[in-house]
């Protein structure tokens, strides 16, 4: 069934108080440019100190050349300085706040990447969707990366207007005390502005969300829905939210408009409420004409405080972005420790009263379990009786709630995370294949094995013979090669073979293998490849008979462990094995 995002997107009245989430991204953002950041802030500010200046000595310079008094020359080149400043300055703010944009928005991607890597995958794939994390990752990150910027350049925003009012005020007080007369009417206008645009931006980031996580679902089954006939009503399912997205940018811009409208009715409104005013002042001698040129630019650099909307907007962009950002970001990480595991040690695994949960439920349920060391133990157990969980917990690619797992005495959450990598080896039902080349594929782990060690392992794995028939072999590109799902598992095995350590995990990694290449690879476990344990998740009588011990679960909990001919006197063993097709049952018996 499709998924819809669930506890990620809680409704806007669901969030109170502090954003944690947020203000870590929004602070981490400025911490990463901090000098980059200062640079926007202070050029932007200078510019904005320019601004401010140029009326007042546009004003006086007209006022020299209306009374042909002498300084007529400095206040020229003051004036032709400060245009040059302003002009220099506004160019630096776009170039720096550029770069600094980016490299916020790739330090966030960066670190929400690393940090998803950095934890146990279902505690992503129950929280977050993928087609959710892509958004989260790419628009979300990019909104959230402009936080610096804005912030920076929000500021001489402010000072624009604010300091152009105090000017006014200084050229003529009356001309100042109009304007602020109007002021109430705009600080209410913003004010309304930043309260409902922030609600709208998150609604519409949600419904995107949600339009991103069904596309991501229909690509991947795109098999699936060709074959089943089901194209248009896919793409029903798919564009379903497009009319919220429409009616939820709509509404968004509906916003902004109509704050932009009321800004650009009431600013000229004052702005010629105080040209009036400052002509009827020169009129009767209390101004000057450079002094009315003055109160005039600065009236309309007062009323720029209506283009502190356009900041405000990209103030609450950048917040609602950083929130889903900061979900991600702020996922607990496992601990980790820092102890060696014993030179030489055997592989012996040891799981204790280990309880994993999932929704709520328990899904392993205190399982007290013993691998000895050089030991190949087989997992087997019906459809969700937790065999997999098992083996996640077994290598640490998921920790338990509860209880503890032990590789050679030392506890996986104390154990040096770069070590254990290297020692616990997987192979999966349906393994990913990462690398530009076949040989590269192989040689995907935590350290590269020589090229001998590859074409051991593919041998091992059965993969040999079919590689060297690829044009180029071992270097045939990955994305041009023609594999089978039985080819790319045997690669998998190939590549868990290579980076063979004391512990290697097969979890249902000879599903898609003939029984005869499953058999080679089963005598090239004990022969070929690295001596240790094995922990196997087993479907087929064949793959159960030939380990050392089976442990047998059932509902999550552990019901039996003992070798395979001894559990097979029991009719609900041989139960779990009735769905098998073509198993050599006389084998197993």
């Amino acid at each position: 069934m499709p998924r819809t995002p669930g506890p990620s997107s809680p409704p806007p009245a669901a969030r109170r108080g502090p954003d944690p989430g947020a203000r870590s991204v929004l602070t981490g953002a400025f911490r990463h440019s901090p000098v980059r950041t200062l640079a926007v802030c202070l050029f932007s500010v200078a510019s904005a100190g320019a601004a401010i200046a140029l009326p007042a000595v546009l004003g006086h310079t007209l006022d020299l050349v209306l009374g042909a008094r002498p300084g007529l020359h400095g206040a020229l080149v003051l004036c032709a300085v400060l245009l040059s400043a302003e002009v220099l300055l506004d160019a630096l703010v776009a170039l720096t706040g550029g770069v600094t944009t980016a490299r916020s928005t790739a330090w966030l991607r960066r670190s929400g990447i690393d940090h998803l890597l950095s934890l146990a995958p279902h505690r992503v794939a129950d929280r977050f969707t993928p087609g959710d994390l892509v958004t989260r990752l790419t628009g979300n990150a990019a909104d959230a990366g402009t936080a610096p910027t804005a912030a920076a350049t929000g500021l001489a925003a402010v000072i624009t207007p604010a300091g152009a009012l105090i000017a006014l005020a200084l050229t003529d007080i009356w001309l100042a005390a109009v304007f602020l007369a109007g002021l109430p009417l705009l600080t209410r206008l913003l004010r309304r502005f930043a309260r409902g645009s922030s609600d709208s931006v998150r609604r519409y980031q949600r419904v995107q969300a949600d339009l991103a996580t069904r596309l991501v679902e229909a690509l991947g089954g795109a098999r699936t829905i060709a074959a089943a006939g089901t194209a248009e009503r896919e793409r029903a399912r798919v564009l379903a939210p497009l009319p919220e997205l429409g009616a939820q940018g709509r509404h968004m811009w509906q916003i902004y408009g109509r704050a932009v409208v009321s800004s650009s009715i009431l600013v000229p409104l004052l702005t010629t409420a105080v040209l009036a005013v400052g002509g009827i002042r020169l009129a009767y001698g209390s101004l000057s004409v450079g002094e009315l040129l003055a109160a005039s630019r600065y009236a309309a650099l007062t009323a720029g405080l209506g283009g502190v909307v356009g900041q405000l907007n990209a103030l609450v962009r950048s917040r609602a972005a950083a929130h889903r950002t900061g979900e991600l970001l702020t996922l607990p990480t496992p601990p980790q420790g820092s102890r060696p595991l014993p030179a030489d040690g055997p592989g012996r695994l040891e799981l204790r009263a280990v309880t994993v949960l999932r929704g709520g439920t328990p899904a392993l349920r205190e399982v007290d379990l013993v691998v000895p060391g050089g030991t190949t133990m087989a997992v087997v157990g019906h459809s969700g009786a937790g065999k997999s969980l098992l083996a996640a917990v077994a290598g640490r690619l998921t920790d338990p709630d509860s209880g503890q797992v032990l590789l050679d005495g030392i506890p996986l959450d104390e154990a040096d995370p770069a070590q254990l990598r290297r020692e616990i080896g997987y192979a999966f039902e349906r393994p990913a294949l990462f690398g530009a080349t076949v040989g590269d594929a192989i040689g995907f782990g935590p350290y590269e094995p020589p090229d001998r060690t590859i074409e051991a392992a593919s041998r091992a794995a059965g993969a040999d013979s079919f590689v060297r028939l690829l044009p180029g072999g071992y270097t045939a590109p990955l994305t041009d090669a023609p594999l089978s799902g039985g080819e790319v598992q045997r690669l998998g095995l190939a590549r868990a073979f290579a980076h063979a350590g004391r512990l290697l995990v097969l979890d249902d990694a000879t599903s898609s293998l003939d029984s005869v290449t499953e058999l080679h690879v089963r005598r090239a476990l004990v022969h070929d490849v690295r001596t240790g344990s094995r922990l196997l998740i087993a479907h087929r009588v064949s793959s159960a008979a030939r380990a050392d011990l089976v442990a047998w679960l059932e509902n999550g909990r552990l019901r039996a462990v003992a070798p395979h001919d001894r559990l097979w006197a029991d009719a609900d063993y041989r139960a779990v094995f009735a769905h098998t097709e073509n198993e050599d049952t006389r084998t197993a018996s």
